[in-house]
């Protein structure tokens, strides 16, 4: 095992004091899918440049698990679940399905794994400690996840972000851009220059799907405003971001939003006095004043969902691609410098999204050059959605070329 995987599992008392303190669900709420495990819609799913065919296999029906043993589960991170990004809502999710399924599971998580290196060889040792639902949370371990799948045939792995599915593999993924646009909407009534800055990892379909996801909500409560990106070509990299952020804001930006996991942009933000969006967590404590609300990813009710299938029998491979209405992403509370009317507004079309009534790509959807991409009328399919490579009407600049 390479030294820099750090593997520890938290005991059932260390476990419920975090979840009392950093994960506020209604039991109630919980109850009423937990009695539905399985049953999670079929939805496409997931990024690549080269995108392949949706078809999802499904895998015949499972044993159950023999309900006298706990079972064992186990999660990879990229990095360290103190990151407040990406694995540290991960992990949040890992915890609160510990929270509800209690002694039915043992849970298991290896952080810090190299992408490259290392996965292969630690989804394999998961496998072998005797880990019957494994899940490997960055599109980085999709070939590895593959790999050892084939390995272990009775095990159940899920990858997240990734697009290639087995008997034995699903792939999941939050929409994202549902909640980019309510942050849009907030930026296009709180700028003053009209000029708002983004910070983009690397020039994938995910990643421009939701600055053009932000850019369609900035537009429909300010037309005049623009974004500005620039792109740092990593998912975590502090003194980078906050370089980039203040880039940014020597372009005249006077609200910043970002793609990257850190929170050096909310923190310059707070320095300068400026507004800032943090991205997949609750950033606010780091800048009261000046976070506005965040983009957050909500991975505890799919967790305890598919424990649950597989625990039943009932697990299928599926790609699953869900938004606020299923509980996977969700902006964090805003920000009481808001205007009322600013937040009933947003909160009105989060209902819409929950409803299913709206889209982020309902037509018209014109491209920077002002061709019409989507119709009026009409919605952006999600296979377009997958393989977006252009941006939007209100974007300044080009899109880079991604870097091979």
């Amino acid at each position: 095992m390479p030294e820099c995987v750090c593997r520890y599992q938290l005991s059932k008392l260390s476990c419920a004091a975090s979840i009392k303190q950093s994960i506020k669900m209604d039991r109630r709420n919980f109850l009423k899918y937990a009695t539905l495990a399985g049953s999670s819609l079929a939805l496409p799913s997931c990024i690549s440049t080269r995108r392949p065919n949706l078809q999802v296999e499904v895998s015949p029906t499972l044993s159950p698990v023999v309900a006298s043993e706990p079972l064992k589960v186990g999660f990879v991170y990229t990095r360290s679940v103190r990151d407040f990004g990406w694995t540290y809502y991960h992990d949040l999710g890992r915890r609160e399905m510990e929270a509800y399924l209690q002694d039915k599971v043992k849970t298991t998580f290896l952080e810090n794994v190299n992408e490259d290196a290392d996965a292969q060889k630690v989804i394999r040792q998961l496998a072998l400690d005797g880990n019957k639902l494994i899940f490997t949370t960055s599109l980085g371990y999709m070939n590895p996840t593959i790999k050892v799948a084939q390995e272990f045939p009775d095990v159940i792995f899920e990858n997240c972000q990734g697009y290639k599915r087995a008997k034995n593999v699903g792939t999941y993924l939050g929409r994202f851009e549902e909640a980019r646009y309510l942050t849009g909407m907030i930026a296009g009534k709180m700028t003053k220059s009209n000029i708002i800055g983004f910070i983009g990892t690397y020039p994938i379909p995910e990643v421009i799907r939701t600055i053009n996801a932000f850019t369609q909500g900035l537009r429909l409560t300010n037309p005049q405003a623009k974004v500005q990106v620039l792109w740092v070509q990593s998912w975590y990299d502090s003194p980078k971001e906050r370089q980039t952020a203040q880039a940014l804001i020597n372009l005249g930006a006077d609200v910043l939003a970002q793609h990257t996991d850190s929170t050096a942009t909310v923190q310059l933000a707070g320095e300068k006095g400026i507004y800032a969006f943090g991205y997949n967590t609750d950033m606010s404590r780091f800048a009261t004043k000046s976070h506005l609300t965040a983009t957050i990813h909500k991975w505890g009710k799919f967790y305890t969902d598919t424990a649950l299938a597989v625990m039943n029998g009932t697990w299928k491979s599926k790609a699953n691609w869900y938004g606020i209405g299923k509980g996977m992403v969700d902006i964090s509370p805003m920000n009481p410098v808001i205007p009322t009317d600013v937040q009933q507004l947003v909160n009105a079309k989060r209902e819409e999204f929950i409803q299913g009534v709206t889209h982020p790509f309902a037509g018209p959807v014109k491209d920077q050059a002002g061709v019409v991409r989507v119709l009026k009328g009409k919605v952006l399919e999600d296979a377009k959605q997958l393989a977006m490579d252009w941006y939007v009407e209100g974007i300044e600049g080009s899109l880079p070329l991604q870097k091979s």
